[in-house]
C-alpha cells in the first residue's frame, strides 16, 4: 500500500472520550506531517464512536476498534502491526492522558529522523521530570526503572515510559509476534530487545503530567506484574541471543 504520510502516532484509549479530542488536536497541530490511529477496546463510555466521528472529518485520524479489553502491549501490538502494513517509516506511541504532551511530538520525531533508531520521551535525564505526582508514585517509578536497568544491565534511564518513536526498522526487527508482556513491563522488554539487537536508543527530556481528567490504569498488581517480568524479559532476551540463526 502507497504511504500516506511518514509517520505515526499510536493512542490506545479505553474509556478516554473527555481526553480523545483534546489530545487528537494537540498530536494534530503540533505535528502536522504526522498521522494519528485511536485503537479503541471497546470502551463503555463511547470513545470509539467519538474516535470514528473525528476519523470521519479529519482524514489523517484513523481508528482500529478492538473485540475486547486485553492489555495496552496488546492494543500496541495490533498498532504497530497496522502502521507497518501501511508503509509508515516511524511509528509512536504515546498516552491518550495528556500526561504524555504533544508538543514533545517533534523533538521525538527529530532524533528518529536524525541519529536515533529508537527514542524514549525520559523523566530521568536532564530536563526531564514529573509534575503533580505524590512522594509514593516517584519512588515506584525511579524504583522499578532503577531496578529493571540493573537487573537487565542498560543504561536507559527511564525503561518504563510509554512516550516513544520507533524507526519501522526497529520494529520489523524485535520479533513482535514473540512479546511476552502485556502490562506495564511491557515498555521494558520492547527498549531490552531493540537494544540487545544492536539498535541505538536515545532519550530526549520530556516532562510528565498526571492525567487531566479520567481514573489512571495503574495499579498495585500491574507494578508486581513488571517486578517479576523484568526476569523473564533478561532470560528471553539471552535465550534469543543464544539460539543459532535460522
Amino acid at each position: 500500500m502507497t504511504e500516506k504520510r511518514p509517520a505515526v502516532v499510536c493512542l490506545p484509549t479505553y474509556d478516554e472520550r473527555e481526553n480523545l479530542g483534546p489530545i487528537v488536536a494537540g498530536i494534530l497541530a503540533a505535528t502536522p506531517d504526522v498521522d494519528v490511529l485511536v485503537v479503541d477496546d471497546s470502551s463503555p463510555d463511547g470513545t470509539g464512536e467519538l474516535a470514528d466521528e473525528i476519523a470521519a472529518r479529519e482524514p489523517r485520524v484513523h481508528v482500529l476498534h478492538r473485540a475486547a479489553k486485553q492489555g495496552l502491549g496488546r492494543a500496541y501490538l495490533a498498532a504497530f502491526d497496522w502502521a507497518l502494513a501501511r508503509g509508515y517509516a516511524y511509528v509512536l506511541e504515546m498516552d491518550a492522558d495528556f500526561s504524555h504532551d504533544p508538543r514533545y511530538l517533534p523533538a521525538l520525531l527529530a532524533r528518529a529522523r536524525g541519529d536515533a533508531d529508537l527514542v524514549l520521551g525520559s523523566r530521568y535525564v536532564p530536563g526531564g521530570g514529573t509534575v503533580n505526582w505524590g512522594l509514593g508514585r516517584k519512588l515506584i517509578s525511579r524504583g522499578g526503572s532503577l531496578y529493571a536497568r540493573t537487573i537487565l544491565g542498560v543504561r536507559v534511564r527511564d525503561l518504563t515510559g510509554g512516550f516513544k518513536c520507533f524507526r519501522r526498522e526497529v520494529l520489523e526487527a524485535i520479533d513482535l509476534p514473540t512479546v511476552e508482556c502485556s502490562g506495564y513491563a511491557f515498555q521494558i522488554e520492547l527498549t531490552y530487545r531493540a537494544l540487545r539487537r544492536g539498535f541505538r536508543v536515545v532519550e530526549v527530556p520530556i516532562v510528565f503530567a498526571d492525567r487531566r481528567v479520567g481514573q489512571s490504569k495503574m495499579s498495585r498488581r500491574i507494578v508486581i506484574e513488571a517486578v517479576r517480568k523484568v526476569w523473564s524479559i533478561r532470560r528471553s532476551g539471552f535465550a534469543r541471543r543464544a539460539a543459532p540463526e535460522k
